[in-house]
């Protein structure tokens, strides 16, 4: 139980370490446009969030798949800023309730790029044999899982004070979000090493 409760406080602090806030935009860009009522279409794409991480990692930890961390540190922030652009320049349109299928394929791809960039540091956490490391793997990813619905609570919670007390619409609450996490964002992607690069 012990080691239980290890892997699974990594996947939580993974999600909610304050100075490693990208997965916490994210989750700001992905959710932003729901409410309370979209739960189970929130939760789904949590879960393509969730699977897609778990799935880069396995592939990671077993050996199946190598990338360049730089790169994928780069491409990061850069599924932030389309998630967020999305929802910036679908906002208050019709488009959140068809078919989940298309973003839920996107983000699904956005958790596989977001999980390579753990994955090393995953790696050196893991024990040695490879018959040790799938449990801790699927312990770490309910951690994730459990953190992500704290978060997306977090930001339903206040999506539904800010447009019930505050009288915003849902479409300006959209816009405004979107606009802060690209406006945190786009630094990142500036100021990546990848552009310094000489």
């Amino acid at each position: 139980m012990s080691e239980f409760w290890s892997y699974f406080q990594i996947g939580l602090r993974h999600v909610l370490d304050i100075n490693a806030y990208d997965h916490v935009l994210f989750l700001i860009a992905l959710t932003v446009p729901y409410a309370f009522k979209d739960w189970k279409r929130v939760l789904i794409l949590v879960s393509f969030f969730t699977l897609g991480h778990t799935l880069s990692l396995i592939l990671s930890v077993y050996g199946m798949v190598s990338v360049n961390p730089g790169l994928v540190e780069f491409m990061i922030p850069i599924t932030i800023l389309i998630t967020a652009l999305f929802h910036l320049f679908t906002a208050g349109k019709s488009s959140k309730t068809e078919s989940i299928s298309i973003i839920g394929f996107v983000t699904l791809f956005f958790g596989i790029i977001h999980g390579l960039g753990f994955s090393g540091y995953f790696k050196q956490l893991l024990p040695g044999t490879a018959s040790d490391k799938l449990l801790p793997l699927l312990e770490f990813a309910l951690g994730i899982e459990a953190a992500q619905i704290i978060v997306v609570l977090i930001v339903l919670i206040l999506s539904y004070v800010v447009q019930t007390f505050f009288r915003f619409s849902k479409r300006d609450w959209t816009l405004v979000m979107a606009s802060f996490v690209t406006g945190v964002v786009l630094p990142m992607i500036v100021d990546h090493w990848l552009w310094n690069k000489h």
